[in-house]
């Protein structure tokens, strides 16, 4: 395994299988990024959601997918065409995985694939102790999912933002307030039927406890796309913390703690939460 791989791997102190799967799978991720910018993918697109959150801003959790959005509506772009460079980029630090694209079976404009990796050969590569790879299965897989928005909603602003692994570059992202907006339309939107992602409301908390703005332009925008059709009047902060309290009072805060959890070092994080906590911290919101 790359000495740069090595490197990294160390600072996470990892202790059981799940420490050492959420280590490599965000090194991973920055290799990615990496080979991306090689590709001069971010002249076209910008990093959002929790892993640019995680690996740009320092949110305290791990995070799955690696989201991005055009800069501007693009029906000709083709994800496929990056593949190639990252496939390049990750064999050199030792890496044994594969790039799938997802076939969908119904139209959209987010075009998404899947990095995998034999999780025990890798934990072979990165030295994992014995006693943890044998908890592993041979056939055990460790994937990335990865998506770009060719027909984003538009208003938002971006920034460059240093990463430092594996060699330093830029990568250009959604700001704090863009991707606030971006996490109240998922808390408001996803649609996961009868299953809670404490995720978002675990970042929630982050972007109140640093008084990050929303930036109300772009979460309208992202509302009027989700509900097909241009709102008479533009969204209010009263009327967003009036939909968010409506959320807060039907959320399952038990199941929303156990989807947060493996993503979290210290499970007393989300000791404190309860109904009133998020009440209350609604009032901390406000608007860039």
């Amino acid at each position: 395994m790359n000495e740069a791989i090595l490197s990294m791997i160390a600072p996470y102190s990892c202790q059981t299988p799940e420490e050492y799967a959420n280590a490599l799978k965000e090194i991973i991720q920055e290799c990615v990024l990496l080979a991306l910018w090689r590709c001069r993918f971010f002249e076209h697109a910008a990093f959002y959601g929790g892993t640019s959150l995680r690996i740009l801003y320092g949110l305290n959790r791990f995070s799955e997918d690696l989201d991005f959005s055009l800069l501007k509506a693009d029906p000709l772009f083709k994800l496929e065409s990056y593949y190639k460079g990252i496939e390049t980029e990750l064999c050199p630090f030792g890496f044994e995985m594969e790039i799938t694209g997802i076939r969908k079976s119904f139209e959209t404009p987010v075009q998404s694939a899947f990095v995998k990796a034999n999780t025990k050969i890798n934990f072979m590569r990165i030295g994992v102790p014995l006693s943890i790879q044998r908890r592993c299965h041979l056939e055990e897989t460790l994937k990335i999912k990865f998506e770009i928005d060719t027909d984003p909603p538009l208003g938002f602003n971006t920034e460059e933002r240093p990463l430092l692994n594996p060699i330093p570059f830029m990568v250009r992202s959604y700001t704090l307030p863009d991707l606030f907006a971006g996490k109240i339309h998922a808390i408001l939107y996803r649609n996961w039927k009868s299953r809670i992602k404490g995720r978002d409301w675990y970042d929630l908390l982050w972007y109140l406890a640093r008084k990050t703005p929303v930036h109300l332009a772009h979460l309208q925008a992202r509302m009027e796309q989700s509900e097909g059709v241009t709102r008479p009047t533009p969204l209010t902060l009263a009327e967003l913390k009036q939909l968010l309290m409506t959320k807060i009072s039907i959320i399952d805060l038990e199941q929303a703690k156990s989807d947060v959890l493996p993503f979290v070092k210290d499970p007393r994080a989300v000791d404190g939460w309860s109904h009133q906590l998020f009440t209350t911290a609604i009032d901390l919101l406000s608007e860039r």
